[in-house]
């Protein structure tokens, strides 16, 4: 187990259907799906399994349903025997990744993430934000282009995800306009995202002050391992340290390439990406080749790692109970 990570999935991972076949076939997923809608007072696992893309599409309804299919997954994986000694989570992952480390309870997490969800709609009127992720433009670059759009509204780099996609996030003209400025440095490509709220960028700052009323009214844990923040690549394992983390992830810009690459220098060699999606497998194939990825949400994928890693027991990659 000692060099296993657990990554968590963020927004835009989700789809009808994901987490419905672990709910049927083993009942440590479906007690997670029964805790949820018990949180949460509604059958949010009649919108995940059968609800409709635009239902689950509302942002308030998005991030507990995305949390609630990973710590599902994450409760099978313990069910087989297979622990992990870190874990990190892309934007709202943070929360399932701090659940995996015994930081914040379920029943805590989704209505957290519910009105986190909320927050964050409220702050950006419909048609005013936007974000784009720009592809094989470094990091300067994309920096600069943010500053010199900046004249028409805000953009700012908002998801360092690997070495060749960055993501940018603001007012809507300011984002396509840095666009235009990226392509013109050298991008390969500029692709604007189905998304209405501008994450992780300044427009959301107003969001901070309420969603941190309501961690002063959760029971945050020291977290049994260590988790790596996305605002500092690094380690949080304190309850100040991980409140301080969530609140300013909101505004501020995720560095999740940072993240993974802190945690293969440190020694971790084998990641498993919990919850629904192939995102951040695709991520860490971008971002070092050479370390063991996989990802499980349903029963297929799941005895895939388990195998995968029963045969390399002898390699120290941490199959056990």
């Amino acid at each position: 187990m000692e060099n296993n990570v657990f990554i968590f999935p963020g927004q835009g991972s989700q789809y009808v259907g994901m987490g419905k076949e672990l709910a049927y076939n083993f009942s440590s997923a479906r007690r997670v799906f029964e805790m949820a809608d018990e949180a949460l007072g509604r059958k949010l696992s009649d919108i995940i399994f059968s609800g409709t893309e635009d239902e689950l599409r509302l942002t308030e309804n998005t991030q507990p349903a995305i949390v609630a299919v990973s710590i599902a997954c994450l409760e099978v994986l313990r069910e087989h025997g297979l622990e992990a000694s870190a874990a990190a989570g892309l934007s709202l992952g943070e929360y399932s990744a701090l659940i995996s480390a015994g930081s914040m309870s379920v029943s805590d997490a989704l209505p957290l993430v519910q009105k986190r969800g909320r927050y964050m709609q409220e702050a950006v009127p419909p048609g005013v934000g936007g974000m784009a992720a720009l592809l094989g433009l470094e990091r300067s670059k994309v920096i600069e282009s943010c500053l010199l759009a900046s004249d028409t509204g805000v953009v700012e780099p908002a998801n360092y995800n690997s070495p060749d996609q960055i993501v940018i996030s603001g007012e809507i003209t300011a984002v396509r306009r840095a666009c235009e400025i990226a392509k013109g440095m050298g991008a390969k490509r500029a692709v604007e995202l189905p998304v209405s709220v501008s994450f992780h960028c300044s427009l959301l700052k107003s969001v901070e002050p309420r969603l941190a009323r309501d961690l002063e009214a959760v029971d945050v844990l020291t977290a049994k391992m260590p988790v790596v923040a996305n605002i500092s690549a690094d380690y949080i394992t304190s309850p100040s340290q991980i409140r301080t983390a969530l609140i300013f992830q909101v505004s501020n810009a995720v560095l999740w390439q940072d993240s993974m690459e802190k945690l293969i220098r440190d020694g971790y060699n084998t990641f498993i990406e919990v919850g629904p999606g192939k995102a951040l497998t695709g991520l860490m194939k971008k971002i070092n080749p050479n370390v063991w990825v996989h990802q499980v949400e349903d029963r297929k994928s799941l005895e895939k790692v388990l195998s995968s890693l029963d045969g390399k027991e002898g390699e120290n990659f941490g199959f056990g109970g």
